[in-house]
């Protein structure tokens, strides 16, 4: 009977070093309304159509899913985590759950309810610091964040990252997952290719020579 008890404690104790956080996973929620867009460059931050509403201009932008289901479909979602606050880009880790986009009126944004589970943030915990990935994947190759942002980084392509958050209050067995407000509006793009890179320095220093010549 004690080595039973004993047991029962052992587990309680190794469920609870890998209890895994939840939060519900979106960027349109009441009083904080973000989208992810398509077809430019590099760029971040809410516009006039956001909330709260900012100064950053869309124009010449789409948002994703307003091409109708094929688009929305073509694009994939997920969050990055870490335990803490404001903890560095390179130390987030990816969620296991992925998701597509909404079409119509919603379009650039996520399905509702979603609740994801943070394999780096335990339950209850008091903070976690956020952000919001999206990608291409209308080849079909890259379903997961590890294969996407190896394929973004070599111009593959188009990704993107919202903002960093710190959320509180994280679900677990005493909290309500929170949802994940705060989160900007962002674009997915493509990385230039490093000849591209090197053609513009390349220009860059001509330029300088040139000036400095006359």
């Amino acid at each position: 009977m004690k080595k039973l008890a004993l047991a029962t404690l052992a587990l309680t104790c190794a469920a609870s070093v890998f209890a895994q956080g939840t939060v519900v996973m979106g960027n349109r929620f009441s009083g904080s309304t973000a989208f992810v867009y398509r077809g430019g460059g590099q760029r971040l931050g809410n516009g006039t159509a956001e909330t709260p509403t900012g100064t950053t201009d869309w124009t010449g932008y789409t948002r994703i899913g307003a091409g109708g289901n094929t688009e929305a479909a073509s694009f994939l979602a997920t969050l990055l985590s870490a335990n803490g606050q404001n903890v560095p880009e390179g130390s987030l880790q990816s969620a296991t759950m992925t998701t597509t986009f909404r079409t119509g009126t919603a379009a650039g944004n996520l399905p509702a309810n979603l609740t994801a589970t943070l394999g780096n943030v335990p339950k209850d915990a008091a903070f976690a610091t956020l952000e919001l990935v999206a990608w291409d994947n209308s080849s079909g190759l890259y379903s997961t964040w590890a294969q996407a942002s190896v394929a973004w980084a070599n111009g593959l392509i188009a990704a993107g990252r919202s903002n960093p958050i710190n959320l509180a209050s994280i679900g677990g067995d005493f909290n309500t997952p929170p949802n994940t407000v705060g989160f900007q509006s962002f674009s997915v793009y493509l990385v230039p290719e490093p000849t591209t890179f090197a053609l513009a320095g390349m220009g860059a220093a001509a330029l300088l020579i040139f000036r400095r010549r006359k």
